[in-house]
């Protein structure tokens, strides 16, 4: 069985149906030991993808002309589109812990975010409320979301990073069933702050390292979990 480590694989753009059908034969890879623990980076068209706990009343009118497709992660409605990293994490959590997993990634992406010269946060999410998994802004904004599954202890799906996507795209549906949030991106924040925006290449390499580094450690106070988990967008 391969376990050690975490191989990330630069695939650039490749449409959502595409990666979805991939992904499905990354995670039987890793079941049956045939592939260690990867982060496939990537940026897909534009699409708001959903899940089957979101109400028809958070997604777009029906004349939207944005792809919908229902996936099987955790989480509501969220968009990817040109401008965003996204990272699709197939690895094996009793390798990892997924107590912490989710916790793990949002500390890598933060950390990687700090390493370009931006502030970010973790929410905590209130008891009864809307998950606030994904990393944040101090004053709130969302700038990565993130929403993964977990199936016979193999991770899919993962994370979204707004580097300089088109922010409009948000007001035509509810983010993540959470109608206050104002999504950001690291182009918004380099404005707003005067400093040059980073290029999708030093994001890239920034999260990569970041998580390398997170992720390919196992995580001594984890316990297992079952099939379906999710966490949400």
């Amino acid at each position: 069985m391969r376990s050690a480590g975490l191989e990330a694989i630069d695939l650039g753009e490749v449409p959502y149906e595409v990666a979805q059908a991939d992904m499905a034969r990354w995670v039987i890879e890793r079941k049956e030991g045939c592939a260690g623990n990867r982060l496939f980076l990537l940026t897909h068209p534009p699409v708001i993808t959903y899940t089957a706990r979101t109400p028809v009343s958070q997604l777009p009118d029906p004349g939207s002309p944005i792809p919908l497709v229902e996936v099987d992660r955790g989480g509501h409605a969220t968009y990817h589109g040109p401008g965003q990293l996204i990272g699709y994490l197939v690895v094996n959590v009793r390798d990892l812990g997924p107590r912490g997993l989710v916790r793990r990634v949002e500390q890598a992406l933060i950390d990687a975010v700090g390493s370009l010269g931006f502030e970010a946060v973790r929410r905590d999410t209130p008891r009864g409320s809307e998950s606030l998994v994904g990393v944040w802004t101090p004053d709130h904004r969302k700038l990565a979301s993130i929403g993964m599954r977990i199936s016979g202890s193999v991770t899919s799906h993962g994370f979204a990073l707004n580097i300089a996507p088109d922010l409009d795209v948000y007001t035509t549906f509810m983010s993540c069933a959470l109608p206050d949030v104002r999504m950001t991106s690291l182009a918004e924040l380099a404005e707003e702050s005067g400093q040059p925006a980073p290029t999708e290449a030093q994001v890239r390499d920034a999260v990569t390292a970041a998580l390398t580094s997170a992720l390919s450690a196992p995580d001594e106070t984890a316990v297992a979990a079952g099939d379906h988990a999710g966490a949400g967008r």
